[in-house]
């Protein structure tokens, strides 16, 4: 058996130590049963030892040893075959790890040993001048002066702690201040990392170095195993990550292209209403596009607003620090890149000044330092999206040329001398390439677009969206969380323009990224049905938990705590407490991550164990139960939808049944996947039980199974047509037609739409001809009353009688 070239879906296995290649080989006759057609496999490179998720790669020349090496990645890949199935597999071309052992990396060692004029050089993106001729590494515990005592020589490398470094050649004898200021690297306290650090890194981590991979030589020796695995068919399709990370996405994507042919689909988080770079020659994103729309259908837009000054009322955020989304983005954006990111944006000042004290005339040479530094961090925070993809052999398009004068209107409001504002024109012009080409002005526009990408991701992502939270589901990655709510139309209009223009491209509902997995958030999407309830519950539960003598820490916590815990169900001590306190630390209001508070975090723990843990959970119990109903709704429908759509659905492995998981590490942890072949039901279909997790799993191997005998139906040229119902109820039903033969039809906002009498005379006009529901075998045909097509489960998978005979 062979498998398609383009997948017609694929399921997602999270590698590491504990779930190695031989377990996701015992996996494959499952997921074959499931009727997925790709194994899709996080980062199966040389990883740090012992990492969980692999994307902190050492070793682009090896399989990893951890996982069974390459001889264990060919065994999973002809077992796969033998069931049909093919490999499709995450690239981490952005970054690489700089371990505590640097011996691990090799282009690294060398530069550290041998420095600037090492051949090594070239592939990590490193500031020499900025460093003094130096690179510096901010890995030790506390400052130089108070560490000395636990650096010391072995065997011609430098040691600290667990930390391994090369000498430089000739200085092994020397005492140890010389030895340490003799070496082309500098040992600093960690904390310098924000301000100093003079080497390009992965967002704000430290310990992952970037890779210059538009160097020709270093593409091909970072890719030379990959794409030999893919010329001899072990892998077949690619996944890769973080491509805003790269100097031109659009050449490394396009060169990925022709060395390989394959399905490749890009990890590009799109801001709201931001289109993927049409030239790109991919399949398209990852999905977290879809992700969003997909939630979007069941948020109640009239609850949502109703729920959120219930929100501000309860926690009396200030409107930037949490009240309202986009000052809250704002003000976050600025600590951001005056704080984490503050070495990053220096740099950009001081190239920016060489280039205006060397450009031919004299016009841009008195722009002050300070001037050009407000420019470029204005520019930055005002950003709506990941970045500009300008390029040297092309103008710049309309798109970026737009983003750019916004923010430049903006950013002038800084200035209060209009003649010192200039420097926001120039600065916009530099990001446009509209100085020209050189070293410095390739640097500088390159550069601003990789700030921008990081900044905009620890801003919004890792900062904004633990601040902002009057419905924890709506701040997800690629979501919009002050307009989470969106009609119909806005869905079917999504996915009309995905079958015209990506008909291939990835789509999900949980990934190894999401903060919340697809039925955790589509179970806290009914608290927007029920808003002044959810709020008044927050509030007793708040106050049952003060009177057993703890007391919430601060009212936003309380808030996102008692989210949390009513998305899970039950009272999970060690997974809530975990994702409560990376909650604190990535909002870092309170505590943070590099400034912990440890009294704050003490008083978070104990709100978490006394109030959700405790005995006010079994009010929350209660809640939860009445809302059970649409939760189910919200769950199947969601699942179907994303099965069925326009894209190259992806199941993250444990989620094609009730998969309810929080932010990582928890939902990176390997579940108890099954091994056994899935019923084929005998023809018959899988009618829904009363048990969710069954009844998804049963939803999800139907679709799956339909997409990959009748691939046509769901692929390039099986069309999009949205089907309108009709009657009172109308808006409450999702429904679509694909290329004839698939019709979907799900249930959306159910609890309103019960508290409103039900469906009522509510109508939907099928396509002409017979039609059976492959989830519980009633046919239908011409108009058909939505209380009769949803008499037994929330949602309708009709596939036509003609097909099926």
């Amino acid at each position: 058996m062979t498998s398609p070239a383009v997948p017609t879906s694929t399921y997602r296995l999270q590698l590491g130590p504990d779930f190695p290649f031989a377990a996701a080989e015992r996996t494959v006759p499952y997921a074959a049963s499931l009727g997925v057609s790709h194994l899709h496999l996080s980062p199966v490179l040389d990883a740090v030892p012992g990492s969980e998720h692999g994307y902190d790669v050492v070793d682009h020349g090896r399989v990893r040893p951890e996982l069974g090496g390459e001889e264990g990645l060919r065994r999973l890949a002809a077992t796969a075959r033998d069931h049909g199935l093919g490999l499709v597999a995450d690239v981490v071309p952005n970054h690489m790890a700089l371990p505590a052992d640097t011996r691990l990396n090799g282009p690294l060692w060398q530069v550290l040993r041998d420095g600037p004029t090492s051949p090594a050089a070239r592939w990590f993106d490193i500031d020499w001048e900025a460093g003094g001729g130096r690179l510096l590494l901010p890995v030790l515990g506390g400052p130089l002066g108070e560490e000395r005592e636990r650096l010391s020589v072995v065997d011609a490398t430098l040691r600290y702690a667990d930390h391994v470094f090369p000498l430089r050649p000739g200085t092994e004898e020397l005492p140890l201040a010389d030895l340490l200021d003799a070496q082309h690297y500098r040992l600093a306290w960690w904390r310098l990392g924000r301000s100093e650090v003079n080497y390009r890194r992965f967002f704000t981590v430290s310990d992952l170095i970037a890779i210059r991979v538009e160097d020709p030589d270093v593409f091909r020796a970072s890719h030379a195993l990959l794409l030999r695995l893919m010329t001899e068919r072990v892998i077949e399709g690619l996944r890769v990550d973080h491509p805003d990370g790269l100097a031109d996405p659009g050449a490394y994507l396009t060169r990925l292209r022709e060395e390989t042919g394959a399905w490749i689909v890009a990890e590009k988080i799109l801001g709201s209403g931001e289109q993927l770079p049409g030239g790109w020659p991919i399949a398209g994103t990852t999905g977290y596009d879809a992700l969003r729309h997909l939630d979007a259908l069941f948020v109640d837009a009239r609850g949502w607003g109703e729920l959120t000054e219930h929100y501000r009322a309860f926690t009396g955020a200030p409107p930037d620090q949490g009240g309202a989304w986009e000052a809250t983005v704002r003000r976050a954006a600025y600590r951001m890149i005056n704080h984490e990111l503050v070495a990053e944006r220096e740099r950009l000042v001081r190239v920016a000044r060489r280039i205006c004290r060397s450009v031919d005339g004299l016009r841009h040479r008195d722009h002050a330092p300070w001037a050009l530094r407000t420019a470029i961090t204005e520019l930055l925070v005002r950003l709506p999206v990941y970045r500009p993809y300008v390029t040297a052999d092309a103008p710049p398009s309309p798109v970026d040329e737009a983003l750019l004068a916004t923010a430049a209107d903006g950013a002038r409001a800084a200035f209060r001398v209009p003649a010192e504002a200039s420097a926001v024109a120039t600065v916009r012009d530099l990001v446009l390439g509209r100085f020209g080409e050189d070293t410095d002005r390739a640097d500088f526009r390159v550069r601003f677009a990789q700030v921008s990408s990081a900044l905009r991701a620890k801003a919004v992502e890792d900062t904004a969206c633990y601040r902002y939270a009057p419905l924890l589901s709506a701040a997800e990655v690629g979501g919009d969380p002050g307009a989470p709510a969106l009609p119909p139309a806005a869905f079917h209009a999504f996915c009309a323009r995905t079958q015209r223009d990506w008909p291939r491209t990835g789509t999900v509902l949980s990934t190894h990224d999401t903060k919340r997995s697809g039925d955790v958030r589509a179970a806290q999407a009914t608290l927007s049905e029920r808003p002044r309830d959810w709020a008044a519950l927050v509030t007793q539960l708040t106050e049952a938990t003060a009177a057993t003598g703890v007391r919430a820490p601060d009212p936003h916590l309380a808030w996102t705590t008692w989210q949390q815990a009513f998305a899970l169900g039950a009272p999970e001590r060690e997974r809530l407490l975990a994702a409560q306190l990376k909650t604190v630390r990535e909002a870092a209001l309170h505590t943070s991550w590099t400034e912990r508070n440890e009294e704050y975090e003490a008083a978070v723990e104990r709100f978490v164990l006394a109030g959700p843990c405790g005995q006010p959970f079994s009010r929350l119990a209660d809640f939860a139960a009445e809302l059970a109903p649409a939760v189910r709704a919200n769950v199947l429908g969601a699942a179907l939808l994303h099965l069925t759509m326009p894209g190259v659905p992806d199941v993250y492995r444990g989620s094609e049944g009730h998969y309810l998981a929080l932010v990582d590490p928890d939902n990176r942890t390997p579940p108890a996947l099954p091994t056994d072949r899935l019923a084929d039901w005998d023809g018959e279909p899988p009618a829904l039980a009363d048990d969710l997790s069954t009844a998804k799993s049963r939803l999800t191997a139907t679709a799956l199974r339909l997409r990959r005998a009748h691939p046509e139906w769901f692929g390039e040229r099986a069309g999009y047509r949205p089907l309108s119902a009709e009657g009172r109820a109308a808006d409450h039903c999702v429904a679509f037609a694909r290329a004839g033969r698939v019709v979907t039809a799900v249930t959306r906002l159910s609890h309103r739409l019960a508290a409103e009498g039900g469906w009522g005379g509510t109508t939907l006009a099928l396509p002409p001809g017979t039609w059976r529901d492959a989830l519980d075998g009633r046919r239908h045909e011409g108009r058909v009353g939505l209380a009769e097509l949803f008499a037994t489960a929330p949602v309708a998978l009709l596939v036509a009688a003609e097909s099926q005979d």
